[in-house]
């Protein structure tokens, strides 16, 4: 799969092993030490996902993450050499897709690389009918040969992630999914009970569609289950 990548780190030994592991898996990378490199980079090259370090010396990855959000919906994923949670959730609501901590196992960031982009590019390429890629009720429609969600005909800006939560519990409206059924479709990995990162994103979803706090119409939470969205 070609796909261009920036990492952003100012460690210089970790973004040029990053570096050399991305291209040994044939992707285009975009390698830079500092924030201010990285957002002309974002501002002139077509990006299909985005490896960004917390800690920078002039801006934080954050202030990256929030910064591509405002424009683009390519999968960003987080370096940290954090392990707070209340980093992670920060990470995860600016818009994030997921997180890393330092120091990590680069196979285990290639195989999170590919999952992110897998469901980029399922959810952007289609090839499928089109009224197999659209659902519509409610005056909620999400469609995904196009990445574009609307409520009320109001456009909702959502992350790939977001876009994959969204679809799995539409897609099975009447029906309870739980939290590891979520996690382990969308990320592809094993469920760990402590886990809250479903949650968190279940969270940022509602924010964006104005979900009533305590009282939401399309996603509701089913305790010591899962959720669901009604048909």
């Amino acid at each position: 799969m070609s796909a261009e990548i920036l990492i952003v780190d100012d460690e210089v030994e970790i973004a040029d092993l990053v570096e050399l592991y991305l291209q040994n898996e044939n992707y285009t990378v975009h390698k830079f030490y500092n924030a201010a490199d990285a957002l002309r980079c974002i501002e002139t090259t077509p990006l299909d996902l985005a490896i960004l370090d917390v800690m920078l010396p002039d801006m934080s990855g954050f202030d990256i993450c929030r910064k591509i959000r405002e424009k683009h919906m390519f999968p960003v994923i987080m370096l940290t050499a954090k392990t707070e949670d209340m980093d992670k959730i920060t990470g995860l609501t600016i818009g994030a897709d997921d997180y890393i901590t330092k120091p990590f196992n680069p196979l285990e960031l290639i195989a999170r690389v590919k999952a992110q982009l897998r469901r980029f590019m399922r959810y952007n390429e289609g090839g499928k009918k089109e009224d197999e890629d659209v659902i519509d009720f409610s005056g909620l429609v999400i469609n995904r040969r196009t990445h574009e969600c609307t409520l009320n005909e109001q456009p909702i800006p959502l992350t790939p992630t977001e876009f994959s939560i969204l679809w799995i519990l539409c897609e099975n409206r009447g029906e309870v999914i739980s939290s590891e059924q979520l996690f382990e479709e969308v990320w592809g990995e094993k469920y760990l009970g402590s886990n809250n990162t479903v949650m968190v994103h279940i969270r940022h979803l509602r924010e964006k569609m104005h979900e009533p706090v305590g009282k939401p119409r399309f996603i509701k939470t089913v305790w010591g289950v899962g959720y669901k969205i009604e048909k």
